[in-house]
Parts: structure tokens; C-alpha cells; sequence
């Protein structure tokens, strides 16, 4: 549908002289604008295969949004910031709720339903129908959040803009995420899996799933259903033996649980305290 847009974002790419030209900033932010409306997102679940794909040249439109935008200053009621980009409006029309003094950058795509608490979304970034950002929740620029997703207090999700082929954090649908959990580096979530507070899952954690007579073990990859809390596991050092941080799979969520489901009562399933 965007080839052309496609195309000539390509040879801009190539070649940053042109830049320069008024037509070439146009293209620019017409991708941005796109993005903005959710017409285009820098990742998606592919047609054939169910597998993820990145779309470089979206994500390369937003790394050549930064060069051509001017520091501008921007007041919201008593707040001031001094920044390239503008913030993202039309709340009421889009059918989203924002609480003072939550932010949202223009170029990010919030769907209908969605709710920020004082948090922030950044540019690129995609959050899904009926999806809760809570207290200090920042979702990274080109993170796709699925619908009906809770991003509990304090949660981060890292954004991945560079390099263009770097797949960006992924985090289905019905998922829960508990407070101040860490979700970076292209780590991807499966539906509906429920992390516990604290839990860090980066491109290299070590996930363990010790639910069955034997250890299964995945890398950035929190597979549907599963209930994770934070773990160790042991590791010889020169000055002995320590416990290095992992993630736990303690289970899968019951179909009993629907997703509405808490936090606490998943990880009450399962016999651990809250």
C-alpha cells in the first residue's frame, strides 16, 4: 500500500543530503503521521507464518524525523518543555484516557480504550485497544503493546530504534505486567503470560520454565500463558559460587483465569505470597 513512501524513504536513507529538500522532509513526516494514526507501525505480526516482522523503513522514517525537526518550546498548562518533537493530542477524539501529567510523543499510536496514568509513550511506539499505561509506566520508542495489556507501576519497556533490523520489545495481548518489571533489549512476551513484580527480561535473561519434571530454558522469550516471577541460578565465579538473576516459569495461567484476571490471584494459583 506504501511502497512508493516506502521507496523514497529508502533512497533518503541512502543518501542524507536530501535531507535538505522541503519534498524530502514532507515524506518524512508524512510516515510520522501515519504512525501517529496507526496506519503504519515499525513492527507487526506477519500475515503467513505468525511470525514478527520489523518494518525497517518505518523505522528508519522515524531515526530521519529527528535531523529535520526544530527545538521548539511547548507549554502545557504550568509545565514547559523544550524538545524536537511535539506531543501527541487529539486524546478526546482517539477515545483515550490521559492523566496529568502523562505524556505521549506525536508519532506514537494509542488506540481507542487506552488509559495513561502519569506515564510516557514514546515515539514509534504502539499501544493496543483498551490498554492501561499506569503510575511512571514508560513504553520506549517502536514497542508494540498488544490490547488489553496492564503495565503496572513503574514498568519499563525498552524501545529499540537502533539498529533498523533490531526487532523492538514485544508484549501481546491480555498480558499483565507487574510492578517495576524491566521488559528491554527485543525481549518478546506472549499472550497473555502474567510477569510478577520485579521480573527483568532482556534479549540475554535466562528464562527458565520449572514447572515440569525438567528444566526448559528460552532467551528473551516468555512463551503464551506462563506465570514468571523472578529467580537465581547458580554460577561459579573466581571468588566462589553465586546466584545470577533469571526468570522463573512457574506455571501456565488456567483457563478458569480469564483475562480480566489479577496479579495476584495468578500468582496465588501457584502458592506464592504477593
Amino acid at each position: 500500500m506504501y511502497e512508493d513512501l516506502q521507496s523514497e524513504v529508502e533512497r533518503i536513507w541512502e543518501d542524507r543530503s536530501l535531507l535538505a529538500a522541503e519534498e524530502s522532509k514532507r515524506t518524512i513526516r508524512e510516515v510520522i503521521d501515519l504512525l501517529d494514526k496507526g496506519l503504519v507501525r515499525t513492527a507487526e505480526l506477519a500475515a503467513e507464518g505468525g511470525r514478527w516482522q520489523v518494518n525497517e523503513w518505518v523505522k528508519k522514517a522515524v531515526l530521519l524525523y529527528f535531523p529535520i525537526q526544530a527545538m521548539t518550546v511547548a507549554e502545557v498548562g504550568m509545565m514547559e518543555y523544550h524538545d524536537k518533537m511535539a506531543l501527541k493530542t487529539g486524546y478526546e477524539k482517539s477515545g483515550v484516557r490521559v492523566v496529568p501529567p502523562a505524556v505521549a510523543r506525536y508519532g506514537a499510536y494509542l488506540a481507542p480504550g487506552v488509559v495513561m496514568m502519569p506515564s510516557y509513550v514514546n515515539i514509534g511506539a504502539r499501544v493496543g485497544e483498551g490498554t492501561m499505561v499506569d503510575t511512571w509506566a514508560t513504553v520506549g520508542s517502536c514497542a508494540q503493546i498488544g490490547s488489553y495489556v496492564h503495565l503496572s507501576g513503574g514498568v519499563g519497556i525498552g524501545g529499540v530504534l537502533e539498529p533498523v533490523q533490531a526487532a523492538p520489545v514485544i508484549v501481546e495481548d491480555h498480558c499483565f505486567i507487574g510492578s517495576r518489571c524491566i521488559v528491554v533489549e527485543g525481549a518478546h512476551i506472549g499472550r497473555e503470560a502474567v510477569l510478577g513484580a520485579n521480573v527483568v527480561i532482556t534479549g540475554s535473561t535466562r528464562i527458565i520454565d520449572v514447572s515440569g519434571p525438567e528444566p526448559v530454558r528460552y532467551k528473551g522469550y516468555v512463551p503464551p500463558r506462563s506465570v514468571v516471577i523472578p529467580g537465581t541460578y547458580a554460577k561459579e565465579f573466581p571468588a566462589g559460587t553465586f546466584g545470577v538473576p533469571c526468570a522463573l516459569i512457574i506455571g501456565q495461567r488456567k483457563a478458569s483465569t480469564d483475562t480480566k484476571t489479577t496479579l495476584n490471584d495468578a500468582l496465588r494459583t501457584f502458592g506464592v505470597p504477593v
